[in-house]
């Protein structure tokens, strides 16, 4: 070993604290390193404070021993470097030193210090305070992993809950502790279902079944995305969603229209060819966030119910609305009355078939 550059690395198991000796005295150095590989820990050397630094950053030891009287960088310069380091900042460090300034030595456990010894020192009090610093590393990282699993955790749950909830409540969620129901005025609702889906399921296995629903709601849900859509379930064959519920959207029923009228060719043009039937109502519902082992945000009131009739009540392949929602588009839509159905519980209904939209509206 050479009395200038000594940095050496002992080969010990990797699962063994690594200690970084910061020693300018190569006698010192060697005298702990030896001491060191003694006990089972894996010794790094560094020359000066400035190389010291540089190991500290490329090996993240478990523990510094360092003098405080060194060329380059001196054991404050180095303590002020190591602390203002976001990744070793918490390597605790043991300053060894022949200075018998007590204001220096105070300065040292100030600026962030685990520990100090006086040269020359004593084995057996060094080894106790190596033994102790490194316990506390022991346990602060345990706690660091333990804090990172539970963001890690909380992360997911956060991912779980913006699939679960729309984006809106799942904020309202975490800074208010709870969702309060409200109602929602000017919302429009729509119902899309699969006409003839009953038989079908009688006639092919279930495997067929859910591979084709899974298709159909996941174009579905661009569809909605696309317009602005907000979907708040799917049951079976049935897709509901919003427009205008917990974002403000200029025509929701326009939206919802554009929607309906690309729902009817991509069903088609999926592997089941289903035929679609969709149904558009406009007015005030009641949403809120419902369950506590399984949460799910839901829309009721008697818009949805309404809703829902018109699409079981309307023209299969086509976009069928209310005479509320009609009144909406009408200006920007070709459409056809389909007359007055009679609705258990709602008596009779007013309907109204899209067949197209007008050339300023696009296709």
């Amino acid at each position: 070993m050479s009395t200038g550059d000594f940095e050496t690395i002992s080969m010990k198991p990797k699962k063994s604290p690594t200690i970084l000796i910061v020693e300018d005295s190569p006698t010192q150095a060697l005298y702990l390193q030896i001491l060191l590989d003694q006990q089972g820990f894996n010794t790094l050397l560094a020359s000066n404070g400035r190389k010291g630094i540089e190991i500290a950053k490329d090996t993240y030891p478990d523990l510094i021993i360092m003098d405080m009287e060194m060329p380059e960088l001196n054991g404050d310069q180095v303590l002020t470097q190591l602390k203002a380091d976001a990744e070793l900042c918490y390597v605790p460090v043991i300053i060894i030193s022949a200075l018998d300034d007590i204001d220096k030595i105070a300065a040292c456990i100030e600026m962030g210090a685990e520990d100090y010894l006086p040269k020359p020192f004593n084995e057996v009090l060094l080894r106790a305070r190596v033994t102790a610093c490194l316990e506390k590393k022991r346990l602060r990282d345990l706690e660091y992993q333990h804090m990172n699993q539970i963001e890690q955790e909380r992360t997911r749950f956060e991912e779980l809950l913006n699939v679960i909830l729309p984006a809106e409540i799942v904020d309202e969620l975490n800074t208010t502790g709870m969702v309060k129901p409200r109602l929602y005025e000017n919302v429009a609702v729509l119902f899309a279902d699969v006409v003839g889906f009953t038989p079908y399921c009688d006639q092919h296995s279930p495997e067929e079944v859910f591979i084709n629903l899974q298709l159909l709601a996941e174009a579905y849900e661009t569809l909605a995305v696309r317009y602005g859509l907000q979907k708040i379930k799917t049951s079976g064959d049935a897709f509901l969603a919003t427009c205008g519920l917990l974002s403000d959207i200029p025509s929701p029923v326009m939206n919802c229209v554009r929607c309906g009228l690309d729902m009817l060719p991509v069903s088609v043009q999926l592997p089941a060819q289903w035929q679609v039937r969709v149904g558009i109502h406009i007015g005030p519902v009641m949403a809120g966030v419902v369950g506590q082992r399984q949460y799910l945000f839901d829309i009721w009131g008697n818009t949805v119910n309404t809703a829902q009739r018109i699409e079981s009540h309307g023209v299969p392949a086509a976009v069928n609305l209310s005479k509320s929602a009609w009144e909406q588009v009408r200006s920007q839509c070709y459409g056809e009355s389909l007359g007055v159905v009679q609705v258990k519980g709602k008596g009779g209904l007013n309907l109204f078939r899209v067949i197209g939209l007008r050339q300023s509206e696009g296709v």
